[in-house]
């Protein structure tokens, strides 16, 4: 089958490209724009973007890459600013054919030389199917491995079932602030596009510190604790497009920041990205509290599907949340001997040289 003529470029950097791609995908993937990776890191100088557009200049399709584990191995990854969520965007119309004339390009072989890592992700990411389908096309080796399992409340089949959240449900959340206004003056903030600054994101970061994230981990779960993680989400609202999908809720008691819930709008789909709240406040389920408040944000914003991310299915599952796509990590390797030598490792869980 003939394919329309495309152009194929590398450029250094993550290319403002991106964003013409992600402006002609699907909403739901509409974040994956040049500022999502950029939030990664402020060192940019081993990125790399490889474009895919058509002879007329319709973009197609844009891989960003960073490089990953010890520089003399070359191997490089799919970075984005949450975990889940390192893929690439993809035109609505891209062919299969186009994205196979990208993967068979020379400098996509150089990417891939020993391998290119693409996740995590979730397994019904279009660009993952893409990516990987050419590959193996191509004879190259896919190595996948599967990390947790998402879980998703249907809004519009909650509402179509009757009042949500149910009667008691509100009952108890309304306790819930009684409670908490008996401790103090209850403020809520909804932060989103030019509300982002420092001060809201120190504002999370002091949550998380009384969190269990905070006081019961090593705090490689955070998202904000640091100034370096603070900083990357800055340079990701430093785009305005992404600046509006990003939001947060936060509940204060006084002056005091005691919860929150940090989430990603996209057309109709909430993504869940973090959400933590003060452990001397927990007798009053202030997390749930706020969640519920987020829940108005979006349905006020016409969300249907409300995305909570893996782990902890029990308080999910007693929100409506039920199974959905899983979170996987892959590995295109393009050497059938290292796919054999690294299967072991990735496919059983193992740490590989190149693992984050």
């Amino acid at each position: 089958m003939g394919i329309s003529r495309v152009d194929i470029t590398l450029e250094k950097g993550f290319a403002t490209a991106i964003d013409a791609v992600a402006d002609r995908g699907c909403e739901a993937r509409s974040f994956l724009r040049t500022a999502w990776y950029a939030g990664t890191s402020p060192d940019t100088d081993g990125a790399s973007t490889l474009l895919l557009h058509r002879a007329d200049g319709t973009p197609l399709a844009a891989l960003p890459t960073l490089p990953v584990g010890p520089t003399i191995l070359g191997a490089r990854r799919i970075p984005g600013s949450y975990w889940p969520f390192r893929s690439i965007p993809l035109a609505a119309d891209v062919t299969a054919e186009e994205i196979e004339a990208l993967v068979a390009h020379p400098p996509m072989r150089r990417i891939v030389s020993p391998f290119l890592r693409i996740g995590p992700v979730y397994d019904d990411d279009p660009a993952l199917a893409a990516l990987t389908g050419a590959a193996r096309k191509m004879g190259w080796t896919v190595l996948r491995r599967t990390l947790g399992t998402s879980y998703r409340i249907d809004v519009a089949g909650q509402l179509a079932a009757g009042p949500w959240p149910r009667k008691s449900s509100q009952r108890r959340l309304r306790t819930y602030e009684k409670q908490l206004a008996a401790i103090g003056q209850l403020t809520i903030r909804h932060i989103t596009g030019s509300d982002w600054s420092l001060e809201v994101l120190r504002d999370l970061a002091t949550i998380e510190a009384k969190s269990w994230i905070g006081q019961d981990t090593d705090g490689s779960g955070a998202k904000f604790l640091t100034e370096s993680m603070r900083a990357g989400w800055l340079r990701g609202a430093a785009d305005r497009a992404l600046a509006d999908m990003l939001t947060a809720t936060i509940l204060y008691v006084g002056d005091r920041p005691v919860a929150f819930t940090f989430d990603m709008l996209c057309g109709d789909m909430q993504y869940g990205i973090a959400g933590s709240y003060d452990k001397e406040f927990a007798a009053h389920s202030p997390g749930k509290l706020v969640a519920y408040r987020q829940y108005d944000v979006a349905l006020e914003r016409g969300i249907t599907t409300i995305d909570l991310g893996a782990g902890d299915s029990g308080y999910k599952r007693a929100q409506g949340a039920v199974p959905g796509p899983e979170i996987v990590d892959c590995l295109i390797v393009c050497h059938r001997a290292l796919a054999a030598l690294l299967r072991g490792k990735w496919e059983g869980g193992g740490q590989t040289p190149a693992q984050e």
